[in-house]
């Protein structure tokens, strides 16, 4: 049984949540967010929170009522505060820079990485460290994925692209053989 399901949703003072059929939509200025249950789970707004009920007594809808508490949650996070995730770029000539709409990485190939910045999104960089802000946790976590995945961190000098918090176990290489 979800124990998450069970939990409200407080709703945050500024956004405002609203239930139309299977829709729930969220908004907080000019900003919107929708999520379409499906009718999977029965959906009420009660003083200042959401709470979310089972369809039927199955395990799948016992998925669903704590997947789509989750999904609202995380709607209702990302218009109050936003999400954020960070990338640190390690190597000789490895550089990142945002030009215009595109984030351009040099990461040790005969050519430069152009990745498009999706709307709703910003990326800033600072000397060898990308963030990359955005409402929507989803979008955030795929785009540093992407990223991170042109050039992933090799255990033996280090060099690559790795998350913030991310720990990278290194190796030792070939040690001379003594005779």
């Amino acid at each position: 049984m979800s124990r998450i399901g069970k939990k409200p949703v407080s709703i945050v003072n500024g956004v405002e949540v609203s239930v139309d059929g299977t829709v729930i939509v969220a908004k907080k200025g000019n900003l919107e967010k929708r999520l379409e249950t499906h009718g999977r789970v029965g959906v009420s707004v009660e003083d200042g929170s959401v709470v979310f009920t089972k369809v039927g007594d199955t395990k799948e809808s016992a998925a669903f009522w704590g997947t789509y508490r989750a999904l609202l949650n995380n709607i209702i996070i990302g218009l109050d505060k936003g999400f954020s995730k960070t990338l640190e770029i390690n190597g000789t000539g490895y550089r990142a820079a945002v030009q215009g709409d595109k984030l351009n990485l040099q990461l040790g190939f005969s050519h430069d990485v152009n990745y498009a910045i999706p709307a709703g999104t910003t990326i800033t960089v600072e000397k060898n460290t990308i963030t990359i802000k955005g409402t929507d946790k989803q979008v955030v976590g795929q785009i540093a994925a992407e990223i991170r995945a042109y050039r992933p961190v090799e255990p033996y000098k280090g060099k690559g692209v790795k998350y913030s918090d991310e720990i990278v176990i290194r190796k030792a290489g070939k040690s001379a053989r003594k005779k």
